[in-house]
C-alpha cells in the first residue's frame, strides 16, 4: 500500500535523524513502503531532530548516535527529560556495549546495528510502538559489564578535547571557565588512567563512553 492509501488512524508516525543524506533517504524509503508506517519528518543533525520531534510528536524517533550539534543519545535524553512519550530507536554502526548502556539510560527502546537485514527496522518500529524493547541480544548481555566512570559534563568536555579544541574554546562553547574545563579534563584523565586528554578521549571512545 502506498502513502496515499494509508489509514492515518493506524499509521505509526516516525521521525528519522541521520547526518548522511544517502542513508537518511534509504531509511525513509524503506519505511515508506510499509503500509502502516509514515515518515513525517527527516533531520540531518541533532538540533533539527529535537525540533522535529517536538513539533510533530511522532510515535517513534529513529536516530543515529553521532550527529552534528547534538548526538542521538543527547536528543534521546532530552526527550526523556521532557516526557514526550515518543519511543526512541537507535540505528548505528557502533556495536559497543558502552553506547548501548548509555542509550538505555537515555530512555531508548531499541538499538539496532546498520548491518542488520533491512526488514528488521520496520519490525523494530512496530514492536517498539507496542511498548517492547528491541536490542541485539549479544550487546544486551555485554551492556552491564564495565561501568562508564565519566559524568555527563566530563564526557562533553572530553569529546570536545578529543576534537582538538583548546581549553579556552571548550570553556566558551560550554559556558565554563578555563579552570573548570581543566579540572574536568584532569578528572577524566585520572579516571581512565590516560596519559593526556587525547589518550583519554581515545580510550573513552573505544569503550563507547564518548
Amino acid at each position: 500500500m502506498n502513502a496515499i492509501g494509508k489509514d492515518l488512524r493506524k499509521t505509526i508516525r516516525v521521525v528519522i535523524a541521520e547526518d548522511q543524506g544517502m542513508v537518511l533517504g534509504a531509511l525513509a524509503a524503506l519505511l515508506e513502503i510499509e503500509g502502516d508506517i509514515s515518515v513525517v519528518s527527516r533531520a540531518r543533525n541533532g538540533r533539527e531532530a529535537l525540533e522535529a520531534v517536538l513539533a510533530h510528536e511522532p510515535d517513534v524517533f529513529i536516530t543515529d548516535i553521532e550527529m552534528p550539534t547534538m548526538s542521538g543519545l543527547e536528543v534521546a535524553g532530552e526527550l526523556k527529560r521532557r516526557r514526550t512519550g515518543t519511543r526512541v530507536v537507535i540505528v548505528t554502526t557502533f556495536a559497543r556495549s558502552g553506547y548501548l548502556r548509555r542509550a538505555l539510560d537515555a530512555g531508548a527502546s531499541g538499538y539496532l546495528l546498520k548491518d542488520r537485514p533491512a526488514e528488521e527496522l520496520a519490525d523494530a518500529v512496530r514492536r517498539v510502538h507496542r511498548g517492547l524493547r528491541v536490542i541485539d541480544p549479544e550487546l544486551a548481555t555485554e551492556a552491564w559489564g564495565e561501568l562508564d566512570p565519566l559524568t555527563d559534563r566530563e564526557r562533553q568536555v572530553l569529546r570536545l578535547a578529543g576534537e582538538g579544541k583548546p581549553s579556552g574554546d571548550i570553556a566558551g562553547e560550554l559556558g565554563l571557565s578555563e579552570g573548570t574545563v581543566r579540572n574536568y579534563l584532569s578528572e577524566a584523565i585520572s579516571k581512565l588512567g590516560a596519559a593526556n586528554r587525547v589518550d583519554a578521549a581515545r580510550i573513552a571512545r573505544g569503550k563507547g563512553w564518548l
